[in-house]
């Protein structure tokens, strides 16, 4: 009896386990997924921004504003400070999110709209799974980078042709915050498998304040400031929304299902970006639009679907 009922049990503890391991899939997708939708918002959050800050002072300021929230979190919950050996890793993820990237992208915004600042987007995923496989050791199927490849050159034909072709100085701006970019989304999601995801952009947030303090002081004694409801909204929204909790669960989301399919979920996000754009600040939607939007949300599933 003893016997069969541990037979019988088996199968039953493997899929409860399977279940669980599918739920947990299942979540950590709907986390990268909000996470996305958070980043879409920052573009156009940014411009309004821009309103009333200039491109240095708000950088500097979203930053300590985050930096404040996170502080608050970590000192509220008693976290001990990260082990020495995840230090490099925490500066390598403050140097790419928390300044590198809002502060490239913030200069382009100044000179270009934010449907052609979006082709950053759409090369990011691709960008973000290479240097995983480098940095990570991961290894995904063939099926896997044909999808990838496949939505990335959606997504670059549409934001290109709808540029005109022509480059401008703003893409030096773009291209650069998007290396450094996919370099702190890669480190950040390794550190989020050691330690939980919203202490990783904590740590990083406050360990770049010695250098966003002085920054906010310099840059709003030669930048003016004009106080308005876009320019308050967008500050706060860059600041919470896209710098803190969108991180919090991008790279918890990342740890859950891997990095190189959390970051094919950003395929998504330059057309949702176009979405908030028009919403927003009353751009024109490009008429390609739908049908760029089915061709990533088709190689947006089968990557999901690909196993490395």
């Amino acid at each position: 009896m003893r016997a069969q009922s541990s037979a019988t049990a088996s199968p039953r503890i493997a899929v409860g386990a399977a279940n669980a391991t599918t739920g947990g899939a299942s979540f950590g997708t709907v986390q990268a997924a909000l996470g996305v939708v958070a980043f879409s918002l920052t573009f156009p959050a940014t411009a309004w921004g821009l309103e009333g800050f200039g491109p240095w002072s708000l950088i500097a300021v979203r930053s300590i504003l985050a930096a404040a929230v996170a502080g608050v979190c970590l000192l509220a919950l008693r976290v001990a400070p990260p082990e020495r050996r995840h230090w490099l890793g925490l500066a390598v993820v403050g140097a790419g999110v928390v300044l590198g990237f809002p502060l490239l992208t913030t200069l382009a915004l100044q000179t270009s709209t934010t449907a052609h600042a979006a082709v950053v987007v759409g090369l990011l995923p691709l960008t973000t799974a290479l240097l995983s496989a480098l940095r990570v050791g991961t290894r995904p199927s063939r099926t896997f980078w044909f999808a990838a490849l496949a939505g990335a050159a959606a997504v670059i034909a549409f934001t290109v042709q709808q540029s005109g072709g022509a480059l401008t100085s703003a893409d030096a701006y773009l291209f650069a915050a998007l290396l450094v970019c996919a370099a702190g989304y890669t480190e950040g999601g390794r550190l989020a498998r050691e330690m939980p995801g919203w202490q990783v952009i904590g740590w990083a947030l406050v360990l770049c304040l010695p250098l966003t303090v002085p920054m906010a002081a310099v840059a709003l004694s030669y930048e003016p400031v004009h106080l308005t409801a876009h320019s308050v909204t967008g500050l706060l929204w860059v600041a919470i929304g896209s710098q803190f909790l969108g991180l919090v669960v991008w790279y918890r989301g990342m740890a859950a299902i891997g990095i190189p399919k959390a970051s094919q979920l950003q395929l998504a996000q330059p057309l949702l970006t176009l979405v908030w754009s028009v919403l927003l600040l009353g751009e024109h939607l490009p008429v390609a639009a739908p049908l760029t939007a089915a061709a990533v949300l088709v190689c947006i599933a089968v990557t999901q679907r690909a196993r490395g």
